[in-house]
């Protein structure tokens, strides 16, 4: 399988960015993260993981956001949910596989059950959208130190996980066990690509 590089991912963005503002949120964003996996990346452990891979995951993870943008240019946060579904369609139509369309769907939260979805009744075909392997685990946990809301910010480990309890102890647990398997990034040093952290 070929990896895109990062400049054919940011042109992707580019292509499918309804404005100039929505591409810098979300593109930046998406280095941010791949700067938050890079790092975690260097711990000893974590070496045999393709980072390649899950630095095209990282890239790509919220390209669908860029479909909840109406021609108001105001994004639809009642659907935000379904970007991720939208990101995989969106590569999908562009001719990438399989293995790179699920880093779309497959990172909201911590994973998103088939139950999650019918109980809360949530925009979305009743399935399990849960990352599988390591690269898919990575990268959905990198995401959740940093949040693009108005102003994007970075959240420590504790703080996202008070923001996921609303969601059922069972999230909580799921953090935890990937804080295990892939320990805390450190926030108070620059990231790779990123830039610096303002904690």
């Amino acid at each position: 399988m070929r990896i895109p590089s990062p400049a054919e991912i940011q042109a992707l963005h580019e292509k499918h960015a309804p404005t100039a503002e929505a591409f810098t949120l979300v593109h930046t964003h998406c280095e941010i993260v791949w700067g938050i996996a890079e790092q975690l990346l260097s711990a000893p452990h974590l070496a045999h993981l393709d980072a390649e891979l899950v630095r095209a995951g990282c890239l790509l993870h919220d390209i669908g956001v860029y479909r909840l943008y109406g021609d108001d240019g105001r994004l639809d946060h009642e659907n935000y949910i379904r970007h991720g579904l939208l990101g995989h369609e969106i590569l999908e139509a562009e001719g990438f596989p399989k293995t790179l369309r699920r880093f779309c769907s497959h990172h909201t939260g911590v994973g998103l059950t088939r139950h999650d979805i019918v109980s809360q009744g949530l925009p979305l075909p009743p399935a399990d959208y849960l990352a599988e392997t390591e690269e898919e685990r990575l990268v959905m946990y990198a995401d959740k130190f940093h949040t693009k809301s108005r102003p994007s910010a970075y959240l420590s480990p504790n703080e996202y996980a008070t923001h996921v309890r609303r969601f059922g102890e069972d999230k909580v647990t799921a953090f935890q066990n990937l804080r295990a398997e892939f320990g805390d990034p450190d926030l108070d040093r620059p990231v790779p690509c990123g830039g610096s952290i303002q904690p």
